[in-house]
């Protein structure tokens, strides 16, 4: 490029001429530059929605003209060769001809914008409220903080700009969303059911969306996580059920918004479903409440059974990811329960609110519908074999190097699962500064947020610490080569620890569960030891604590659950481990308020018969029937008055029977119940722990009725006050004499079915 030039050569006026001297162009280019004429500008690209400029004299911008060339010149716009000669010597600038100039107009007025061109989006040719309606979606959605959402690739917005001018609409609201013959339809949909999402939140009030069909939650403040604020209503056809749909879902959203969204979902599925059969079965396809009967109520009751009990395909859903298949979902016993559950509690919320006596609705068809709870199934801990797989080491190194090609940190959350029994979101949500030192204790730090506990710290072992910190190298080595500086104090509380490599710019969004789950599932069955699922570790983790002496509070407290009734269901008893049988099944029979609630009478065994026949013998000689049980306090057996208020169930002379033992199964369910709709956990242990001497009187009271073989008939037994009917429980169950006559041949007592 550098040639020797002549220092005292005048630069030539052509610039042709000067570019065919060979002169130096890095060291007299501004100098040259300077003496050059100024030449007439093309003006802008005569495609009616280009925004550049011209750079050709036809009044094309390159990729126009190129485009035009490429479409065989339309109209066969020319200029003359020397063009340039005659702009530069001759200073006349040679007009455009054409073949046809009426073609050459058409083609521009119809060409497209050229969106791999440009860093822009041109809104020319768009109708006046369309074109507003892009400038506010797309200035709205840089204003929304969501680093999981689409990205609005340019030139994708471009392509549906070009769509909305084709198809010549007034608004976005108007544009037909059906594929069109180009390329990248995806992407354009996405981002037009984006800006019109932004749009239903401006042009609908709340009261607006009723009459629509749907419902937005940011209407009433609510936004679930990873999801749209809309939900579709259109799948009930019947306008007085929707009605009613509608009306319960943002009662819910204004009283208590639930903690994501799958429970909206459950009550929209439920409604759709009996709106389905309805349509179906009823007279004029339900429209008209007042033609509902009791007897139709109990039709569709009977065709979910049949349905779950089946495997048959939904009347109303589809599956996921199938809606314009219209592949139909299959009913399952949970589906069943959703269903009948949400009916029963939407029909009677408007017949409590007198909406069903203003729709003329039978109040039969409402109580018709039963609220059904499937069998829980609970998940088994990994069986011994399994488990030594998902340790083994070699089997953790595969893990890492075959299904973890980006290193986001597969391994280090399977062994945070495994040593902490952590929920999977728990771990894999957690961020940066997780881990900590207190006293020399290692503590990792997470949020349970589906019980609703905050910064929540347990131990761990050193190793897992170690492993930990060597994540946070990696996380800080990532950000440091996108940002190309360490992350700030602030920025390091918001960062997560396995950060995820879709859409996400601040790497403050942690993997997505379904790839851990889909990634261990490939690298289990590469094993060829058995199947399992990620919750078994919580399962695996329970079990192998309470095996080595602690109990389930203690369980309860490391796993993060509200109650001892839930830590149950992660702990499977080996019934062959008499630790385990010493500190579960000891036998208790006093009462609650005494010193010691539910006396221990034997070591971890049953209670035998001769001991159940003695404690009957004594009650019936020193007792009086009291609220929930007897009293022993001889003043008040012989009548006199009680010096304690009737303080019965804080009281030590406080005694039970079988014919109690319905009663205060009810007590326990209203105290697990309170317990479990407390605000917090420390009100929730409050409960527990308030109830907990009457919980061990029970179980003491089971194991005495197990002993003299009345455990089945105290259950039997239905009543509010069961003492209206003690005398024939008492004489039946504690007399030793009827006991020794029907026991001759003396049996092991059966252990009590867990309930």
């Amino acid at each position: 490029m550098l040639l020797e030039v002549d220092p005292g050569a005048a630069p030539t006026a052509s610039p042709w001429e000067y570019k065919q001297q060979g002169l130096v162009l890095d060291e007299h280019l501004d100098e040259w530059m300077a003496r050059q004429p100024g030449m007439p500008a093309f003006g802008p690209c005569q495609v009616d929605v280009c925004p550049e400029e011209a750079m050709h004299l036809l009044g094309l911008c390159r990729r126009h003209f190129l485009l035009y060339k490429k479409e065989g010149k339309p109209g066969g716009a020319r200029v003359p060769n020397n063009r340039g000669r005659m702009l530069t010597e001759w200073g006349s600038n040679p007009g455009v001809s054409y073949d046809d100039q009426v073609a050459f107009r058409l083609w521009c007025a119809t060409a497209g914008t050229n969106h791999h061109a440009y860093a822009k989006v041109s809104l020319r040719g768009l109708r006046p409220l369309i074109k507003a309606e892009f400038k506010w979606t797309m200035f709205h959605h840089t204003q929304v903080p969501n680093p999981r959402g689409p990205i609005w690739d340019l030139s994708r917005a471009q392509l549906l700009a070009e769509e909305c001018r084709q198809q010549r609409v007034h608004s976005l609201v108007d544009l037909d969303l059906e594929p069109s013959p180009k390329g990248h339809y995806a992407r354009r949909h996405s981002i037009a059911k984006a800006m019109l999402h932004y749009l239903r939140l401006v042009y609908f009030s709340r009261e607006d969306t009723r009459d629509a069909g749907f419902i937005e939650t940011e209407h009433f403040g609510v936004r679930f996580k990873h999801r749209l604020s809309h939900w579709d209503l259109g799948g009930v056809s019947q306008r007085w059920l929707r009605d009613l749909l509608w009306d319960s879902l943002a009662a819910r959203l204004e009283s208590d918004p639930p903690r994501t969204g799958a429970t909206l979902d459950q009550n929209r599925k439920a409604v759709v479903e009996l709106s389905a059969f309805l349509e179906a079965r009823a007279p004029g396809g339900g429209h008209d409440p007042r033609v509902l009967t009791r007897a139709l109520a109990v039709d569709f009751v009977a065709d979910q059974r049949h349905r779950a009990e089946h495997r048959l395909p939904s009347l109303g859903l589809q599956r996921r990811g199938d809606s314009r298949s219209g592949q139909p979902s299959t009913v399952t016993p949970i589906m069943l329960g959703h269903v009948l559950r949400n009916c029963r509690r939407i029909l009677r919320e408007a017949l409590d609110s007198g909406t069903a006596d203003q729709l003329g609705l039978d109040r039969g068809f409402v109580v018709a519908i039963p609220s059904y709870h499937p069998p829980v199934r609970r998940s088994s801990p990994f069986p011994d074999e399994l488990a030594r797989a998902l340790a083994h080491p070699d089997n953790l190194r595969r893990m890492e190097e075959e299904f973890d090609p980006f290193d986001g940190g597969l391994r280090d959350a399977w062994e945070m699962l495994v040593l902490t029994g952590r929920r999977v979101n728990e771990v894999l949500q957690v961020r940066y500064e997780c881990i900590s030192r207190l006293n020399g204790l290692a503590l990792f730090w997470h949020d349970q947020s589906k019980v609703g506990n905050y910064d929540q710290a347990i131990r761990i072992p050193d190793r897992l610490f170690t492993r930990i910190e060597q994540r946070q190298a990696k996380t800080r080595t990532r950000f440091t080569g996108r940002y190309g500086r360490p992350p700030t104090a602030q920025e390091r509380r918001q960062l997560a620890l396995f950060p995820s490599r879709i859409r996400n710019p601040d790497l403050c969004t942690g993997v997505s569960y379904q790839w851990f789950a889909y990634a261990f599932r490939e690298w289990m069955e590469t094993l060829q030891v058995g199947t399992g699922v990620l919750h078994q570790a919580r399962h695996t983790l329970a079990t192998n604590l309470l095996k080595n002496g602690a109990d389930l509070v203690h369980v309860k407290r490391y796993l993060g659950q509200l109650s001892r009734e839930m830590a149950e269901h992660y702990v499977h008893l080996a019934h062959n481990d008499p630790r385990l049988n010493a500190a579960l099944e000891a036998v208790w029979v006093a009462g609650p308020g005494s010193a010691e609630p539910g006396l221990l009478l034997s070591g971890g065994e049953p209670m035998t018969r001769e001991q159940a026949e003695a404690l009957a013998i004594d009650l019936t000689r020193k007792t009086t029937p009291t609220d929930g049980g007897f009293c022993t306090f001889q003043p008040v057996v012989n009548g006199g008055a009680c010096p304690w208020n009737l303080d019965c169930h804080h009281c030590d002379k406080f005694v039970l029977s079988g014919a109690d033992l319905v009663y205060w199964h009810r007590k326990r369910e209203q105290w697990r119940l309170l317990a479990e709709r407390a605000p917090d956990s420390t009100t929730a242990d409050y409960l527990h722990q308030t109830f907990e001497p009457t919980a061990r009187a029970i179980d003491g009271l089971e194991k005495a009725l197990a002993a003299v073989g009345l455990l089945e008939e105290s259950r039997a037994l239905d009543l509010r006050r069961p003492q209206d009917f003690f005398g024939r429980v008492w004489s039946t169950a504690f007399r030793a004499a009827e006991l020794a006559q029907s026991q001759d041949d003396p049996e092991e007592p059966e252990e009590p079915e867990e309930t």
